[in-house]
């Protein structure tokens, strides 16, 4: 496969049902996704293991402990992101691609939890036991089968966690009912540890598995101890979630790696620390900062609070990082950047969803692939990005309404335009606009009719492919919706801004060309809503320069694959 967005982690030892584990995640997965499988010394037969190109394993015949073998896996990674995951977890529809729908450089982000249900104990008569260690039926004493089933149980679902002054972790329910716990995005203190995604980059910056913390315990804590002290954020994205096994009971339905209770107390109090001493090297924020975000929080005693309350950062270093001089308040979805010190970058996703789903979904994966926050504005609720859904008429007054609507809900600074039939390369959404009042089109553009493989390339600066500051963006589509409201659309006004000088704009802004690297591919599939011209000879203005083929197009491979592999 090529280089992955997303590579998914699995450390697991003596895990029963790693194979059932993978095969869930292959049959979610929709976006560029790869997973690592880390078999770290099993004693026991290894679960089958589909084959799939997507697919990694690292067989260690002698067991180096969880967080190690976490480090293992993601260091045969060359994705953006990473996520970690336990080897006995089931996953939504789509769950990769609506994780980094959602996901910043600078957060650590886990879907909603759900319990897991594996199996149960069955014996002769039909008696059932929920999961837990082998052993007769406790109603007749037969002998017992286990009877596997898989449900993601939809309740509880847990998105907010914690930890308490000792630290032990802790649900958060509380948290969950006041205004900042609600939304599609919304932060949390701590997380369970056994799913989290953040990037491969920030994972080895903070050092994110700690092997000297030992093999397993109060990673949740680490984790989120190290994002947020950090200047980063938790989040719990509410768009998808995963469902973990839990296993408390003991016996042979325990936890597989080899643990004693004084390893688990030897990660606590390395993690208290370091964090609760503040000790962390990496670390711009006290522990002090982070209960106060949060208070009141469970577990934690006024006494407790009044004990770490101290700030050891100076003054003068918190003024030279640009950060506050007290904690920052909890933020509700949209969630905002502590620092800001370059603009931030959004994608502005707008369809009339009358177009063929393989499609929809084919160009959506794609666009994913940036790992940019993405809002949708769609004539019917999608789940896509965070949406935005209009009741309107298909139309070009619809069509600017759309847009309008989108830059005026998004927080972004930079924005790039991407509509519903169009596959955009990850080059496209590296270009950065060197000037706020200019209105940047790719030019590295080509017109894909699918209906028998026929491709051109010619000299345009498309509106699908469009680049420019959200404020700016905004002051044009206005008087551009106005106008459409008061006269009607006409061609002369056409559909790129500032293009030609037929309409004299109240507003004018400069235009300028860049080229990606690979290609936008704009698939001609007969509903589109604007026209297509095929030959030179249908232009007013003969383009400057003419490509066209039936064989393939550059950075994309071969035409027939293209459209397989998007349109079937």
């Amino acid at each position: 496969m090529n280089k992955p967005d997303l590579s998914i982690l699995i450390p697991a030892r003596n895990e029963e049902f790693l194979g059932r584990t993978v095969e869930d995640l292959l049959a979610n997965i929709e976006g560029n996704t790869e997973i690592i499988v880390v078999l770290d010394g099993y004693e026991v037969a290894v679960p089958t293991i589909p084959e799939d190109l997507r697919i990694r394993v690292i067989n260690n015949l002698v067991s180096i402990g969880q967080r190690a073998a976490t480090n293992q896996a993601c260091r045969l990674s060359e994705a953006k992101y990473v996520m970690k995951i336990d080897a006995h977890c089931a996953v939504d529809k789509g769950f990769d691609v609506k994780m980094i729908a959602e996901m910043h450089d600078n957060w650590t982000m886990v879907p909603v939890m759900r319990n897991l249900h594996v199996f149960n104990w069955v014996c002769k008569e039909k008696h059932e036991r929920y999961q837990s260690p082998s052993g007769p039926c406790t109603r007749c004493g037969r002998e017992t089968k286990k009877d596997i089933v898989w449900i993601a149980k939809t309740n509880p679902q847990s998105t907010a966690y914690c930890f308490d002054q000792e630290p032990h972790f802790q649900y958060f329910n509380d948290f969950k009912k006041r205004p900042e716990g609600k939304g599609d995005l919304t932060e949390t203190m701590s997380i369970q540890g056994s799913c989290f995604m953040l990037t491969r980059e920030k994972y080895w910056e903070l050092n994110i598995s700690d092997e000297a913390l030992g093999s397993w315990g109060s990673q949740g804590i680490e984790v989120a101890c190290k994002t947020w002290l950090s200047g980063g954020r938790v989040v719990v994205n509410h768009k998808t979630w995963y469902a973990h096994m839990f296993r408390t009971q003991g016996g042979d339905f325990g936890f597989p790696y080899s643990l004693s209770g004084k390893q688990t107390d030897y990660a606590k109090k390395s993690v208290r620390e370091i964090f609760f001493d503040n000790k962390w090297e990496k670390q711009i924020y006290p522990l002090s900062w982070l209960v106060e975000k949060f208070w009141p929080v469970p577990g934690w005693t006024e006494e407790a609070r009044a004990k770490i309350k101290a700030w050891p950062l100076p003054e003068e270093r918190l003024k030279e990082l640009g950060l506050p001089l007290t904690p920052i308040a909890l933020v509700t979805e949209p969630l905002a950047e502590v620092v800001k010190n370059e603009p931030t970058v959004g994608i502005l996703y707008y369809t009339d969803n009358c177009l063929n789903m393989k499609i929809a979904k084919a160009v959506r994966r794609q666009i994913a692939t940036a790992g940019l926050p993405v809002t949708s504005v769609t004539l019917k609720p999608t789940n896509f990005g965070r949406n935005i859904y209009l009741p309107l008429e298909r139309g070009y007054l619809t069509m600017y309404t759309q847009i309008l609507s989108g830059l005026e809900a998004m927080t972004e600074d930079i924005i790039f335009f991407t509509e519903h039939d169009t596959l955009y390369p990850t080059e496209y959404f590296q270009f950065r606009p060197t000037d706020k009042n200019t209105f940047y089109y790719n030019g590295n553009y080509w017109f894909l009719r699918l209906t028998d493989g026929f491709a051109i390339h010619y000299n345009v600066s498309p509106l699908s492919g469009l680049v420019v500051y959200r404020e700016t963006a905004i002051k044009h589509f206005k008087e551009r919706v106005a106008m459409i409201e008061k006269d009607g659309f006409s061609y002369n006004m056409g559909f790129e801004p500032f293009t030609h000088g037929r309409i004299k704009w109240n507003f004018w802004c400069p235009i300028e060309i860049f080229m990606s690297e690979r290609p936008s591919i704009d698939l001609a599939h007969g509903g589109n809503i604007t026209k297509k011209r095929w030959s030179q000879d249908q232009f007013r203005k003969k383009p400057t320069f003419w490509e066209e083929t039936y064989n393939e197009i550059p950075g994309w491979g071969k035409i027939h694959d293209i459209i397989k592999n998007n349109t079937t």
